[in-house]
């Protein structure tokens, strides 16, 4: 099999803030303490904290409903406090979709909806909210502006439903790991 190492590459430093082009909008910014993400058509933008009080956590799920979700085998995603997650602009363009079939965290006699909230425009799936999660959103990690954040402050610190994660993907680095879930573990 060929290499598939480019000789010309450019190294990215992602020590510091970096801004591919990716999508439509080109305004994402992060500071010390806060960040953007935003669709891919630009129309939603969300600000939210990358530490401290209204982080809650980074995590690479590889559950059912995330497979099918994201179209790929696993979900990189963190966590925040809804009081700390703002809606910069497109909140009038966000659609939701929820269920409660497939959610893996079951409570007899309580609700455990998951709803996802997509851009109307291009379809981006900008958070979650669950029942089972009550006062947080789960964002994905891709639709975070500065790539540089997926390497340092928001780098998935545990991983979890293990036992359906594909063959041909290592264990997250650095991760804990957990067969199951692992947002609910005492």
């Amino acid at each position: 099999m060929a290499s598939t190492a480019t000789p010309n590459a450019i190294a990215v430093d992602k020590s510091k803030p970096y801004f591919p082009v990716a999508g439509l909008a080109n305004d994402g910014w992060s500071t010390e303490d806060e960040a953007t993400a935003t669709c891919f058509c630009g129309a939603v933008q969300l600000s939210f904290p990358t530490h401290g009080p209204g982080f809650v956590g980074s995590f690479v799920c590889n559950c059912a409903d995330c497979h099918k979700l994201t179209a790929s085998v696993h979900a990189s995603n963190f966590t925040v406090y809804d009081t700390h997650l703002k809606h910069l602009r497109g909140r009038d363009n966000l659609k939701t979709f929820g269920q409660s079939r497939t959610v893996f965290v079951k409570t007899p006699g309580q609700d455990n909806t998951m709803t996802n909230y997509f851009c109307d425009t291009c379809g981006s799936l900008m958070y979650r909210v669950g029942a089972a999660f009550p006062g947080m959103s789960i964002l994905r990690l891709g639709s975070v502006d500065d790539f540089s954040l997926h390497e340092t402050k928001l780098r998935p610190t545990m991983e979890q439903f293990t036992k359906d994660r594909v063959s041909w993907k290592l264990p997250t680095e650095g991760a804990k790991q957990f067969e199951e879930d692992g947002l609910h573990v005492k």
